[in-house]
């Protein structure tokens, strides 16, 4: 349904209508019609919560640079998950996802945040780490971007560019669940 008006002549007319318009927009609909803290989404979970039976591992690759997108940070985090849930946990960074593994990251100096969430990704690897997780580092995908490995987050295994391959037929033989993750 379109409204047509006539088109008033002066600045002030038209500030008028515009302001009407508004008053009937915010009115057509009222909003927000949930309080903070109400349900949006149900809680039911379809799947069992799996627990890790002994030696089964979880293997991630991620290919995704920090920031670009919710890949990486997700991918730490369902990392994260399966260790908690008792996996042999790992993660291998490579290509642009190298990126990820910079402890040196930050503005204006290092560890500091120039946007709320910029330590995030460092954040969840460092926990990952420090819970048991492995998490592997490509020294190409580093290269490439310009970073130096005396840069990467205590406790990342820098590995050599044909790694990535032999590790996801090792971790694939061990009958690990493979997660891997790539953006462009």
């Amino acid at each position: 349904m379109t409204t047509t008006t006539a088109t008033p002549a002066t600045t002030t007319e038209i500030d008028e209508l515009i302001k009407a318009n508004i008053a009937k927009s915010l009115a057509e609909v009222p909003h927000p019609v949930k309080e903070k803290g109400e349900d949006l989404y149900g809680k039911t979970k379809v799947f069992p919560d799996y627990q890790a039976e002994d030696g089964e591992s979880y293997f991630t690759l991620v290919h995704g640079i920090a920031h670009e997108s919710s890949v990486s940070f997700v991918a730490i985090l369902q990392a994260t998950r399966a260790l908690r849930k008792g996996y042999d946990s790992a993660i291998y960074f490579y290509g642009p996802g190298s990126m990820n593994c910079i402890a040196t990251r930050g503005f204006p100096t290092v560890g500091d945040s120039g946007f709320p969430g910029e330590q995030n990704v460092n954040g969840a690897l460092e926990t990952f780490i420090a819970e048991g997780g492995t998490v592997y580092c490509c020294r190409f995908g580093l290269a490439l971007h310009g970073n130096r490995e005396e840069d990467l987050i205590a406790g990342v295994i820098p590995c050599h560019p044909l790694d990535v391959q032999d590790a996801l037929i090792h971790y694939a033989r061990k009958g690990a669940i493979i997660n891997s993750t790539y953006n462009l």
